[in-house]
């Protein structure tokens, strides 16, 4: 949108200029009130100040901070289906400068985005106890720079008013309604090396969901439905070389939709960020991403679990759940077995019963 209104105001300065050359002497010449102002994003970008001490100094939001109602220029977004962090609900952000773009590199790969975007990604409770209200954790920046992406976290005073710098990492604990059911949970706030262990990839750091893959899906904007990578188009961000069809995840709970690619979706963007080349758990014998896992051996179907876990046969043990790797750590809290390794405390049940579904739906055996 910032892009398209330039050029926009570029159009009507030129065309005051052009009408204001007129052949005859009685057509007036340009005053101030022809001037079409730019308009810009008011977000501050300094790469050298990076990290500000609190939220707010970044400009990403207009009013009451807590409100989370984005700038001109900061376009909310969220993949098709969503990474589980007990329960926690979240808005997500994406800005860039006026001058670049990003392109897409292919359905499967992160959008490659230029220097100075920026990530936000704001984690909150609806129905926190005893008052039923709504209470916002944190707010994680991904900026990037001309080396790498660098992380930042800014933690919300009890007070919703504000959120300050901090990469120590903590727990604060959230009583809250989910489903009908009271939870609770220690929620843990990431250290800056927590942060790198899910964002690995070598020995750089990298986005996870801002994939063309997982974005090729309608959103519902304030001035209306798009798709979302035409949106990023339409905005400028993007350039406009998408190829007429993209290799599309779908979302996980969507039941009229394949349990196989409801599984694969759901696990590409909770568990395939650690199990790739590069990442955090590449030694371990599965490939979860969208793109690997329609094959059988990367999905861990009758693949033999490289940790020892007493009863566990396979990975994924046809027909049979209460043997599989797979279900059990998804099925746990015990911190030595869980996975993910991060970000969970509690068990995600709607998954957890997918999972086993179509673990007992499978129909082959293991030689």
């Amino acid at each position: 949108m910032i892009k398209k209104l330039l050029k926009i105001a570029s159009v009507a300065l030129v065309s005051a200029m052009l009408f204001s050359c007129a052949d005859d002497n009685d057509t007036p010449l340009p005053t101030e009130d022809d001037y079409v102002p730019i308009p810009t994003s008011p977000v501050v970008l300094d790469l050298d100040a990076f990290p500000f001490n609190t939220l707010s100094e970044y400009n990403f939001f207009e009013g009451d901070i807590k409100d989370q109602e984005p700038v001109l220029g900061v376009l909310p977004y969220e993949p098709i289906s969503t990474l589980f962090t007990d329960y926690a609900k979240k808005k997500r952000f994406i800005w860039m400068p006026s001058d670049v773009q990003a392109t897409y590199t292919a359905d499967t790969e992160l959008i490659d985005m230029p220097v100075g975007t920026f990530l936000i990604k704001t984690f909150y409770y609806d129905s926190v106890l005893p008052d039923n209200n709504t209470r916002i954790i944190e707010t994680r920046l991904m900026l990037k720079k001309a080396d790498d992406w660098y992380f930042a976290d800014y933690i919300w005073n009890d007070e919703q008013t504000e959120a300050t710098f901090s990469l120590d990492g903590s727990f604060t604990d959230v009583e809250f309604m989910e489903g009908g059911e009271m939870k609770s949970t220690s929620y843990r706030i990431p250290s800056e090396v927590e942060c790198f262990t899910c964002h690995k990839s070598g020995t750089a750091s990298v986005p996870i969901g801002v994939k063309p893959q997982n974005l090729n899906s309608m959103f519902d904007y304030t001035d209306g439905t798009e798709n979302q990578l035409q949106k990023l188009i339409d905005e400028g961000y993007l350039e406009d070389n998408l190829p007429a069809t993209i290799n599309t995840v779908v979302k996980w709970s969507d039941e009229t939709q394949p349990i196989d690619l409801r599984v694969r979706s759901y696990i590409d963007i909770n568990c395939a960020h650690c199990h790739q080349e590069g990442s955090h758990c590449d030694y371990r014998p599965v490939r979860f991403a969208f793109d690997e896992s329609a094959d059988d051996a990367n999905l861990g179907i009758c693949v033999d679990p490289d940790t020892e876990i007493p009863g566990m046969i396979k990975v994924v043990l046809p027909s049979l759940k209460e043997r599989s790797v797979m279900y059990y750590r998804m099925n746990t809290t015990a911190e030595e077995f869980r996975m993910p390794l991060l970000g969970r405390s509690l068990i995600h049940k709607e998954a957890v019963q997918m999972i086993g579904q179509w673990i007992d739906g499978i129909d082959s055996e293991c030689e």
